[in-house]
């Protein structure tokens, strides 16, 4: 019990840090160059933990690696990027919330990871929150940056758990460096191609691109796949919720975004899902239930 609630905590990291994500993208990175700031995020992400772990793709991973990074980092940052620029940071990051739900089906068809029904009551209770912030308003919805944020949490749904189908006994570290630099990969020509010349940086943006590439990517995806090594895909889902409970709690103190009773009301429900979803709690009170 006290080692799940380690990996709990561990993979909590990841969507504490990606909730801030948006609103960093949105106020410090040049709104025009989304695929030249995908790969400012990837590739230093990735050179980092390649250069702490030091250990290459052998055999079937050279593929792999190139099929998850594209998935998991290539097209998700660039979508998510979109995203940002177009949608207030409560809206972009709740529409990702949905994501818990769709991981627990494609786990069951992928990995015969069978979802418990206290994990989907978990995923129901965070969507009617997810539902309820979304409907409290918080700014203008923009139809192509609900479009890119829906494909973003799909793509991602399927790749997280071809990575835990994928990784056996492939180090986290490791993992995500190679997706990393995949995904940079995959990138830099679309970049130029689409973008041209790389965007000029000033100081803001570097401090940006410094928070999301160092501790929102590099940081964040290999305490994300630690999660994923060691605790079901529904779980790690569901400890995703706590992304849009971050950025909409930025998107009010720093954006000046409203957050109304509906918002508030959002929140304590996608804090109740991701608690009634984890096994460890799920433990206890069948522990409780059998002492009294």
């Amino acid at each position: 019990m006290e080692t799940n609630l380690r990996w709990i905590l561990v993979t909590a990291i990841a969507p504490i840090l990606w909730g801030a994500t948006y609103y960093v993208t949105a106020h410090l990175l040049p709104a025009d160059s989304p695929l030249w700031g995908s790969v400012i995020r990837a590739l230093p992400a990735g050179l980092i933990l390649l250069a702490i772990r030091r250990t290459l793709p052998r055999g079937s991973w050279w593929w792999r690696a190139l099929v998850l990074g594209t998935v998991n980092m290539g097209a998700f940052f660039a979508l998510v990027y979109v995203a940002a620029q177009l949608l207030p940071t409560s809206i972009a990051s709740t529409i990702m919330a949905t994501g818990p739900i769709f991981m627990m089906l494609v786990a069951w068809a992928l990995i015969k990871e069978k979802p418990r029904a206290i994990a989907l009551a978990g995923a129901i209770l965070g969507l009617a929150g997810v539902a309820i912030m979304l409907g409290g308003g918080g700014g203008e919805i923009n139809t192509l940056g609900v479009l890119a944020s829906v494909t973003a949490m799909l793509l991602t749904a399927v790749g997280f758990v071809l990575a835990k189908r994928w990784a056996g006994q492939v180090d986290p570290l490791s993992l995500t460096s190679w997706q990393l630099l995949a995904a940079a990969l995959v990138l830099i020509p679309a970049a130029i191609i689409v973008e041209g010349a790389p965007p000029a940086l000033d100081g803001g943006m570097l401090l940006g691109f410094g928070y999301v590439s160092i501790l929102a990517t590099a940081l964040a995806y290999t305490a994300w796949f630690t999660g994923l090594k060691h605790l079901s895909a529904g779980s790690v889902g569901l400890i995703g919720l706590l992304n849009p409970v971050v950025g909409v709690l930025l998107g009010t103190l720093l954006a000046g975004e409203s957050l109304g009773l509906q918002q508030i009301l959002g929140l304590v429900l996608i804090l109740a899902g991701i608690l009634l979803g984890q096994p460890i709690f799920a433990s206890r009170r069948s522990l409780t239930a059998r002492v009294s």
